[in-house]
């Protein structure tokens, strides 16, 4: 069982609750695998640094913490305020040079850092936007849409 298991993820590009297939019409096609709390999270990248990400499509961009900001070294823009779960909250503006999510990936991507968020980021609209999303029971399948998104890259050579 545990060499299935292993061969499985090594076939579909696994990447704990996330894996790679091809759909029907040949494209890349990712699908997450709803944790037990409710919540799709994914492993992915920002400016080529690994990132935890919560799929959040209320949110407007991608969001990061103050901390992680700091050390991608990314530069605080303009502050704005933004609308939270808990209310209104201040923010920065930034722009991220590459968003990643498995194969998928969008440059030049609009972002917040947002005081007293978690470990993991926000994956808000400002990159799923540019993707197809839909759920299917308890996974969310993110294939490339008909608009201008970036690209595609292989994962598994």
């Amino acid at each position: 069982m545990i060499g299935l298991t292993a061969f499985f993820q090594a076939m579909t590009g696994s990447d704990g609750g996330m894996s790679e297939t091809i759909g029907a019409d040949g494209r890349l096609q990712l699908v997450l695998q709803r944790e037990r709390n409710g919540h799709y999270i994914a492993n992915g990248a920002i400016n080529g640094e690994q990132i935890s990400f919560l799929v959040d499509t209320g949110a407007t961009d991608v969001a990061v913490s103050e901390r992680t900001a700091r050390e991608l070294g990314l530069p605080f823009g303009p502050r704005i305020g933004i609308m939270t779960a808990a209310g209104p909250a201040p923010a920065w503006g930034t722009r991220l040079d590459r968003v990643s999510l498995g194969g998928l990936f969008l440059e030049d991507v609009r972002a917040t850092i947002t005081p007293g968020l978690g470990r993991e980021a926000l994956l808000g609209m400002s990159f799923l936007k540019h993707f197809n999303i839909r759920q299917e029971g308890d996974r969310l399948l993110i294939e490339p849409g008909a608009g201008p998104w970036n690209g595609v890259e292989k994962t598994n050579e």
